[in-house]
């Protein structure tokens, strides 16, 4: 099976959970084949189902004074931020077709990303026995928060290659208290901010633990 790839740029989060939500229904009904949805968020806080409003630490105009808007979202998880430099992922997957569970959904996509930071960067990440994501030390670089409806994956993960990481400070990310976050940039020392090169990479990883033949970039006119 090839993996499409809507490859979306810059894009605000709302219109993004449209195209989202429309992927999603088209892949419920076979329409569509599995497709990874790449993007990159205008800064944004999401709350997932289960998140603590107190989670959220800056006011309403604390937000709006700095261009961050405040989105309920029907994922797992608590509170997140996704904004520029980050890497945000969201795959359209039909867990019954590959007779997969949702956990070992997050574990292979886990998976893709510690191999990824340690064969690519040199990076030893790895898994929390409590938290989800990928973690290097006690710092989250790689937040997953997944919904699955009537059998097809939506929502995903957000990978920090060279986000804004002051953001952070607006919220307590994903409820943890005693954990940090980080990124790409910041663990290698460097300005890395080519989101681009990264994506070349994430995909070849992203399909090999996924066993998928291949991918193939998708414009958006022709898959929705």
């Amino acid at each position: 099976m090839v993996l499409n790839v809507l490859i979306l740029g810059k894009c605000e989060y709302g219109q993004a959970l449209e195209i989202q939500y429309k992927l999603l229904e088209k892949r419920q009904r076979k329409e569509i084949g599995d497709t990874l949805v790449l993007v990159e968020h205008d800064p944004v806080i999401t709350m997932g189902r289960n998140a603590d409003r107190e989670n959220v630490k800056a006011t309403g105009s604390q937000l709006e004074e700095n261009g961050v808007s405040l989105y309920e979202a029907n994922r797992g998880g608590d509170v997140t931020y996704h904004g520029h430099g980050q890497m945000v992922g969201y795959p359209i997957i039909d867990l019954k077709s590959r007779g997969t569970g949702i956990r070992e959904f997050v574990s292979t996509l886990e998976e893709v990303f510690i191999r990824l930071l340690k064969e690519k960067h040199g990076v030893d990440a790895g898994r929390d026995e409590e938290h989800t994501g990928v973690w290097v030390g006690g710092d989250k670089i790689v937040a997953i928060g997944l919904a699955v409806k009537r059998g097809v994956t939506m929502h995903g993960f957000a990978y920090n290659v060279s986000t804004n990481l002051d953001h952070f400070n607006y919220i307590v990310p994903c409820g943890i208290k005693d954990r940090g976050v980080t990124s790409l940039e910041k663990l290698k020392g460097w300005a890395y901010r080519d989101l681009e090169a990264e994506t070349g990479a994430v995909l070849g990883y992203f399909c090999s633990l996924f066993s998928y033949d291949g991918y193939r970039l998708v414009d958006i006119k022709d898959i929705l």
